[in-house]
């Protein structure tokens, strides 16, 4: 129901449903949003929920507290989860559920972002169709500082949006990044003054939210699958979705309301 908040992971995750736009907040600021393995479990179950209702058009992501979006893993889980190899496999099985949901998710989903966005936290944010930061965030990957091999789907992910030459640096370095740099850069989509970041993802989701779901979606499933090598391009899925649009009672109503001059009424079908 719009309004309401939801608990997922004893509190740490939030889902919350306004106008056809789901919240998801990442909800441990004692940490700075560190993500435990729980947490990671409680986003796998939003997601489900919000790729299920119909009336979600489009996802925002945050953390909770204002100082991070996620600040990286939960470290003080390390010597328990993740202290060698083997640890670290059984880390990467337990939270792939959570990721790889995140990766396939099938609607926009958008990562609004205030200070630190770090290690893992920043490979959530990639994995968001759009990033919108506000000034005072920070960017890095520390994982030159840890000793630990950044994994290849956030390595292949920073490498699509900074190209290989900021990839390097950011990892090489372990240097944190302004939010700034990160749009020169390519990073994140915008970068904007503090007091306006709320105003600024309410209306892209908005505007997200009001277009035609089914054109959305198929732009969302070409973009992925342009992503790709060309082996594991899913062709037939892309030339459905694009069935899908033009057979559809929103293609009829986008071409009427263009030619009466008025907003079109979107209902996904």
């Amino acid at each position: 129901m719009d309004g309401e908040t939801t608990e997922y992971a004893n509190g740490k995750m939030l889902a919350a449903i306004e106008g056809g736009v789901g919240l998801v907040t990442f909800n441990q600021p004692e940490k700075r949003n560190a993500m435990s393995l729980e947490m990671w479990e409680g986003l796998g179950a939003i997601l489900d929920r919000f790729a299920a209702d119909p009336a979600i058009r489009v996802v925002v992501l945050t953390g909770a507290g204002g100082k991070a979006f996620v600040s990286g893993a939960d470290i003080s889980q390390f010597e328990k989860t993740r202290n060698n190899a083997d640890a670290q496999v059984e880390y990467d099985r337990l939270t792939s559920g959570g990721r790889a949901k995140l990766a396939n998710f099938p609607k926009p989903t958008i990562a609004k972002i205030r200070g630190f966005c770090l290690g893992g936290g920043l490979a959530i944010a990639m994995q968001a169709d759009l990033r919108i930061a506000a000034e005072d965030a920070q960017f890095g990957i520390p994982a030159a500082r840890l000793s630990i091999a950044y994994a290849f789907d956030g390595l292949r992910k920073l490498v699509q949006l900074v190209g290989p030459a900021h990839a390097r640096m950011i990892l090489y370095t372990a240097n944190r990044i302004g939010a700034r740099e990160a749009e020169r850069i390519g990073l994140v989509n915008q970068a904007v003054a503090e007091d306006a970041l709320d105003a600024t993802v309410a209306a892209i989701a908005r505007t997200i939210a009001d277009n035609a779901p089914l054109s959305v979606y198929a732009s969302k499933l070409t973009i992925g699958e342009v992503l790709k090598d060309p082996a594991d391009r899913d062709m037939a899925a892309v030339r459905a979705a694009g069935v899908a649009c033009f057979d559809s009672a929103d293609y009829r109503e986008g071409r009427a309301a263009f030619l009466e001059k008025r907003r079109p009424v979107f209902i996904g079908r």
